[in-house]
C-alpha cells in the first residue's frame, strides 16, 4: 500500500451501488504495471488430456499396489476410500466431485477422489499427493461427470493439468495425521465448489448428523478391480471422537480426525463404508465439506472398524491459504511489490521464505499512488487493483487484456485493501475508507466485480493505516490490522459477516518506528499471514503471524528498502 496517502474530504463516488468492471481507458492501459511474471500454465487439449486419464486408469488396473501403506501407528488399518455399498448418484446432486488420474515413470497408475473448493483448487487427501509429481505430463483431473472415463470417451465431463501442489507441512505417513493436500489446476473450472468447514462450525461435527461420502470405488473388500463406474454416495453419519477412538485405540488423532459412518458388520453385503483405493473424496454434512477421507481398516468392512477422515474445519486456515495463493511466482508463498523512488520502476519481490528475491521486472507505471494484490476472479493467476492520482481505480488481470475501469473520484480515499473473504462467501472482498473516516466492505462477486457496499463504522479516522489479506488468527476468516498515530496496532479479527465484520480491537503489536507495513499474505510459508514493516532506518522486517492474531519474532528482511516509495 502506499506510504502516505490524502485525507482530504471530498465527494464518494459509487457509494449505494454495486461496481461492475468496464472497459479499459486506453491510455492508461498503456501505463499499467505489467502482471504476468511468469507464464500461464500448460493448458493441453481436452483430447491430450482424455488420452492421459485413458492411461492412468489402463495402469492402475494393472498396478499391483495401493497408493500407500496402512498408517504404522494403527497396524490394523489402511488407506479408505472407495465406497461399499451405498447407491449410484449424478453428479447433479455432487457437481464439486473431482477423480483424480496418476501415471507414474514406472507404469504405475493410481487413482484418488477430490472435491472442488474454489475454481482452480482441489481439496484431496495428503496421501494422495506427498511424493508425486501431479504437474508432470502423464497426469489428469477431471471434473462435471458421474462416469469413469472408458478409453478416451469423459462422458460429459472435462479435463485438466495440474500446475502446483501442496501437502500439509506436518503430514506424517506414518500415523497418516494431517491428512490434507490441495492441487491448483492449470486454467480454471465452472462447476460448483464445496464450502469448507470452518473452526466456528463445530455443530457440523456433532454424532449423529447425516452425512455423505462420494466416491467411484471398489465394491468389494476383496476384489481390488471392483470400481463403480458411476460415482456413488453412501451415508455416513458423523461418530463420536469416544467411540472412534475405541474403535482404533491406536491411530486416532483426536482433534484432527473423525470416524463416520454405521460400523461395518463384518460383511460386505450388510456394510456400508468406504474401502481401499479412492482416498480424497469429500465427506459432506450440512452443504459443507467437513471430511477428507484418510484410511481405515484394512479389512474394509472389518466389525466395527469405521471410515477415519481427516478433519477439515481443523485445516480450513491452511486449506484457504492455499487458496488464495495466487502470488506472482505461483509458489504458495505471498510475494512483495516495490516501487523505487528514483525512477518510477516497479518491481516484484518474491519470497524465498526467509528472504525476499527481487525477480520481476514490472515497468514504469506513472501516475500510480495505490496498489495491491489478490485473485479478484479467481482464476488461480494474481491481480493487481491499483489507484492513479485523479482517483480512478483499475483492476489488471492480465497482459493479454486492458485493465478494466473499478472506481472514479476515489483519490481521497484514505484506504483501499484488499484483505481476502470478510463477508463469509469464500469470495474476495474491498475494503476502502473515504475522507469521511467511514469503512465500506464492497463484497467480491469472485469475477472482477463487486456488489454494493456495507457501511462498516465512521471512526476510522484515527488510523495512519489499515492493512491485512488473509488470515491472522487461524480461525478461516480474513482479518485486518489498523495502526494509530502512536504506532500502537491493533488486531480487529475478522467474523465471517458482512453487517458486522470485526470483533472488538485488541492491542498487538507498537509498529512507532515503522513508516510502511504491508500485507501480502503468507510470507514464509507456514500457513498464517504476515507483516512486513519497513523501519525509518530502510530496513525490512518480516512479522510471523503466530496464528493467534499476534506475532513471532521479527525476522530481518534486509537493507535499503528507504529507496523504494510504494508497496503492495
Amino acid at each position: 500500500m502506499t506510504l502516505a496517502l490524502p485525507a482530504a474530504a471530498a465527494v464518494v463516488a459509487l457509494v449505494g451501488a454495486g461496481i461492475a468492471v468496464t472497459g479499459s481507458d486506453s491510455a492508461k492501459a498503456g501505463e499499467a504495471p505489467r502482471i504476468s511474471a511468469l507464464p500461464a500454465p500448460e493448458s493441453p487439449s481436452q483430447e491430450e488430456l482424455a488420452k492421459r486419464a485413458a492411461a492412468a486408469m489402463a495402469a492402475d488396473v494393472k498396478s499391483p499396489r495401493s497408493l500407500v501403506k496402512q498408517p504404522d501407528a494403527a497396524v490394523e488399518s489402511a488407506p479408505s476410500a472407495r465406497i461399499i455399498g451405498g447407491q449410484e448418484t449424478t453428479i447433479s446432486t455432487a457437481p464439486w466431485m473431482a477423480q483424480l488420474h496418476f501415471r507414474d515413470s514406472t507404469g504405475a497408475g493410481y487413482f484418488c477422489g477430490g472435491a472442488v473448493i474454489s475454481p482452480t483448487k482441489i481439496l484431496t487427501a495428503a496421501h494422495c499427493v506427498k511424493g508425486i509429481k501431479w504437474y508432470a505430463p502423464e497426469n489428469v483431473i477431471v471434473v462435471g461427470t458421474d462416469q469413469l472415463p472408458t478409453g478416451k470417451d469423459l462422458h460429459g465431463g472435462e479435463a485438466f493439468g495440474v500446475s502446483r501442489q501442496w501437502h500439509h507441512p506436518l503430514y506424517n505417513e506414518y500415523t497418516l495425521d494431517n491428512d490434507v493436500a490441495v492441487l491448483t489446476l492449470a486454467r480454471p473450472t465452472t462447476v460448483k465448489p464445496l464450502p469448507l468447514a470452518q473452526p466456528t462450525d463445530s455443530a457440523l461435527y456433532q454424532a449423529g448428523l447425516d452425512g455423505k461420502v462420494y466416491g467411484w470405488g471398489r465394491t468389494s473388500s476383496t476384489n481390488p478391480n471392483s470400481a463403480s463406474q458411476t460415482l456413488k454416495v453412501a451415508d455416513a453419519d458423523v461418530v463420536s471422537d469416544t467411540n472412534c477412538a475405541a474403535a482404533y485405540t491406536e491411530g486416532f488423532v483426536k482433534g484432527h480426525m473423525l470416524c463416520a459412518g454405521a460400523a461395518p458388520t463384518g460383511s460386505d453385503e450388510t456394510s456400508e463404508t468406504t474401502c481401499n483405493g479412492d482416498s480424497g473424496g469429500p465427506l459432506v454434512v450440512g452443504g459443507k465439506l467437513v471430511g477428507v477421507v484418510s484410511w481405515g481398516d484394512v479389512d474394509c468392512s472389518a466389525q466395527g472398524k469405521y471410515g477415519v477422515y481427516a478433519k477439515v474445519s481443523t485445516y480450513s486456515a491452511p486449506v484457504q491459504a492455499r487458496v488464495a495463493d495466487a502470488n506472482l511466482s505461483r509458489d504458495h508463498t505471498a510475494d512483495l511489490l516495490a516501487r523505487r523512488a528514483s525512477d518510477g520502476t516497479l518491481f516484484g519481490w518474491t519470497s524465498k521464505v526467509t528472504s525476499l528475491s527481487r525477480t520481476y521486472n514490472m515497468g514504469k507505471p506513472a501516475g500510480i499512488n495505490l496498489i495491491t494484490q489478490d485473485d479478484l476472479n479467481r482464476d488461480g493467476s494474481q491481480d493487481l487493483l491499483y489507484r492513479y492520482s485523479d482517483g480512478e481505480v483499475y483492476w489488471s488481470y492480465s497482459d493479454t487484456v486492458d485493465p478494466k475501469l473499478v472506481a472514479k473520484g476515489w483519490s481521497k480515499h484514505k484506504q483501499i485493501l484488499l484483505p481476502g473473504d470478510v463477508t463469509g462467501d469464500e469470495l474476495p472482498d474491498m475494503i476502502t475508507v473515504d475522507s469521511l473516516n467511514t469503512m465500506r466492505i464492497y463484497p467480491g462477486k469472485g469475477n472482477g466485480a463487486f456488489a454494493a457496499p456495507i457501511a462498516a463504522g465512521s471512526a476510522w479516522g484515527s488510523y495512519t493505516m489499515v492493512r491485512g489479506h488473509g488470515d491472522f488468527t487461524n480461525d478461516g476468516k480474513a482479518d485486518i490490522f489498523a495502526r494509530a498515530s502512536d504506532g500502537k496496532t491493533y488486531l480487529y479479527k475478522g467474523t465471517g459477516v458482512a453487517t458486522k465484520p470485526w470483533s472488538a480491537p485488541v492491542l498487538v503489536a507498537a509498529f512507532g518506528s515503522m513508516n510502511a507495513l504491508v500485507t501480502t499474505g503468507d510470507v514464509n510459508s507456514d500457513g498464517v499471514a504476515d507483516v512486513l514493516a519497513r523501519d525509518t532506518a530502510g530496513k525490512l522486517w518480516l512479522y510471523p503471524g503466530n496464528g493467534k492474531g499476534g506475532f513471532l519474532a521479527r525476522k530481518d528482511f534486509g537493507t535499503g528498502w528507504q529507496a523504494y516509495n510504494l508497496f503492495g
